[in-house]
């Protein structure tokens, strides 16, 4: 098997994801052990995987937010701040969009 055409028509296809996930298997002699749906799977991950990490830098590029590198892992929730934890965490959670509480944060300036 021709494994040139195969990987010029992935690129040509827009999946490069997959072409180099393909190349990493190739690489690898424990991928032999796996059966063709695994190995297929992995590929597949693979680029669903590298499209929506593009995608997410692209949304947080266009967001043009003013820490981009911002996380809530990083928050200081001290009571000199006037942060709770429990607050915060919750707000983390954002459970508060699915219960459609947006207003009544941004009513009461919530801001972290």
């Amino acid at each position: 098997m021709l494994n040139e055409p195969t990987m010029e028509k992935l690129y040509e296809m827009r999946l490069s994801a997959m072409a180099e996930a393909w190349l990493a298997q190739q690489k690898d002699a424990t991928i032999g052990a796996l059966s063709f749906d695994d190995r297929i799977a992995l590929l597949v991950e693979a680029e669903h995987m590298a499209r929506d990490n593009r995608r997410l830098r692209r949304l947080l590029k266009d967001a043009e937010l003013r820490i981009p590198s911002a996380c809530m892992e990083d928050v200081k929730a001290t009571p000199a701040r006037g942060l709770e934890k429990a607050m915060v965490r919750q707000l983390g959670s954002c459970g508060w969009i699915s219960r459609r509480r947006w207003a009544r944060l941004r009513a009461a300036r919530v801001c972290v």
